[in-house]
């Protein structure tokens, strides 16, 4: 019904032709330099830190924008360094050709080089600082500061962002929509951080993207694990250590549960990155990574064997790794779908530990893998015992809406069917400028990336309405601001 509404109002809009050739090999960016702004550690204290600053990183190509006159599309950045995001957004840079827009992508705080206070920045009591609202007002200045600099008083802005990038973009709508004209918002998963939904989603919809993919592959992951907890209960950890080709021994049940959660980990990233064509986004992962993954495990007649073979899909695309460092290679933290390893790692912890609820569990029943609970009693735990925080967990239904989201407006909400993300997002159209846009076939923000042939024609589909729709409230955005200027005048020029 959502689809034939829009549909319908789109047909009111003027094209806008998104054709172009395939690239015959990786798009070099156009035209992003690397630069540095002055941002306000502490937005909301007058007093804590006095005014001080801190060197925030974003980038800017100016190649196609028309000076003055064209809009600015602003990537507000999530858990990682920019050039990653800027670099796997490629959909940005065709849409500004084809509406002449300055590009700029923001470095979210406490991330890649953006550190309020340097490499101390991830330390106790140094995180205080590294908020979603922080983040938020960090973007609203700098575009506002932005505009003067290059002269775009005039110019509306759209944000865009994926994943907790695709949250921001439509918080900072939300929020600011005196900044901003319009978001879109892609894979983002603004129910599930609120704490609301079910929290055996996640891993119930990553079993769902491999049973999709070959009929036997998740009889041949239950079995795999529950060899292994077999032989874990037998005390055969040498036998588990061998087949899944461990670097250090398995020697007890805890180096088992790492081992499951390092397993598990594989498995989400593939699902997550299950796209139609080789990447680099999240690790070195080949086209399809899912249904490699599954002929990989029946292709051995060992269960176990091939579990090891599936997780090296991921974790050793090159095949020259001999053996899995678990520890290394995978660390728990208070996000179940994974922090990563690092300093950008310990900052996403942290946030997962504050304001993102990120409840996930596997239960063995729903999905695939091995009963893993993580309750809001384990989440306070963990994050008292390495943070010294405790969770605020509604807090983002309170701030930024929960699912109450009816009064907002000029956003897009695109989700992908493949990505175990979606069941926490958006799925329906709230208003006629709160849209939501499914893409078969799609994995973790597909439409963000650039034209590829292998693309599946949702996608294509998808990103035509995105730009007919952005270039909508970039037009009427325009049309507003010359109306308020003519009535300005009109007002002036009364005795």
């Amino acid at each position: 019904m959502e689809l034939v509404l829009l549909l319908s109002a789109l047909l009111l809009l003027p094209p806008v032709s998104l054709a172009r050739a395939a690239p015959a090999a990786r798009v070099v960016w156009p035209g992003l330099e690397e630069r540095l702004f002055p941002q306000v550690r502490d937005h909301f204290s007058f007093e804590t830190y006095d005014n001080e600053t801190f060197p925030q990183r974003y980038l800017v190509s100016a190649k196609f924008w028309k000076k003055g006159f064209g809009p600015i599309f602003f990537y507000t950045g999530n858990e990682g360094d920019i050039w990653t995001f800027a670099q796997n957004s490629d959909f940005i840079f065709e849409l500004a050709e084809e509406q002449q827009a300055l590009v700029i992508f923001a470095e979210h705080r406490y991330y890649g080089k953006s550190l309020p206070f340097g490499i101390e920045s991830t330390q106790l009591k140094k995180t205080a600082l590294l908020t979603v609202e922080q983040a938020l007002a960090d973007y609203a200045v700098l575009i506002t500061e932005l505009k003067q600099q290059f002269g775009a008083a005039g110019c509306p802005v759209i944000a865009f962002g994926g994943s907790y990038g695709g949250m921001l973009s439509a918080y900072l709508r939300m929020k600011y929509p005196n900044v901003v004209a319009g978001a879109l918002a892609a894979s983002a998963p603004l129910l599930s951080v609120a704490g609301l939904g079910d929290p055996t989603q996640f891993f119930r919809d990553v079993t769902a993207d491999f049973q999709k993919s070959s009929l036997g592959c998740v009889t041949a992951v239950r079995k795999a694990f529950q060899q292994i907890r077999d032989l874990c209960l037998s005390g055969a950890y040498d036998e588990i250590s061998s087949k899944m080709a461990t670097c250090n021994k398995i020697s007890n049940k805890e180096d088992v549960y790492q081992l499951f959660g390092f397993a598990r980990n594989a498995f989400t990233m593939m699902a997550m990155m299950n796209y139609p064509y080789k990447t680099d986004f999240m690790g070195d992962l080949p086209a399809n990574p899912v249904k490699v993954g599954c002929e990989q495990i029946i292709a051995h007649k060992d269960p176990i064997e091939g579990l090891s073979a599936l997780v090296g899909v991921f974790y050793n695309s090159s095949g020259l790794a001999q053996c899995y460092n678990i520890h290394e290679l995978y660390q728990s933290c208070a996000d179940p779908t994974g922090c990563g390893i690092g300093s950008d790692a310990e900052a996403w912890d942290y946030q997962v530990c504050t304001e993102i609820n990120l409840t996930f569990n596997s239960n063995n029943v729903t999905d695939m893998f091995p009963e893993m609970p993580f309750t809001e009693a384990m989440r306070e735990q963990y994050c008292w015992n390495k943070w010294r925080v405790r969770p605020r967990a509604h807090w983002l239904r309170t701030n930024f809406w929960g699912a109450d989201l009816k009064s907002a407006s000029n956003i897009i909400f695109s989700n992908g069917d493949l990505d175990p993300w979606a069941g926490g997002g958006i799925n329906s159209s709230l208003s006629p400028s709160l849209i939501a846009l499914t893409i078969k076939g799609g994995a973790h923000h597909l439409d963000l990336r650039g034209h590829n042939p292998a693309d599946p024609p949702s996608v294509t589909e998808v990103r035509k309405l995105e730009a007919r729709i952005i270039s909508s409230w970039v037009k009427s955005a325009g049309t507003e601001q010359v109306q308020e200027q003519r009535a300005g005048a009109a007002a002036g020029s009364q005795p």
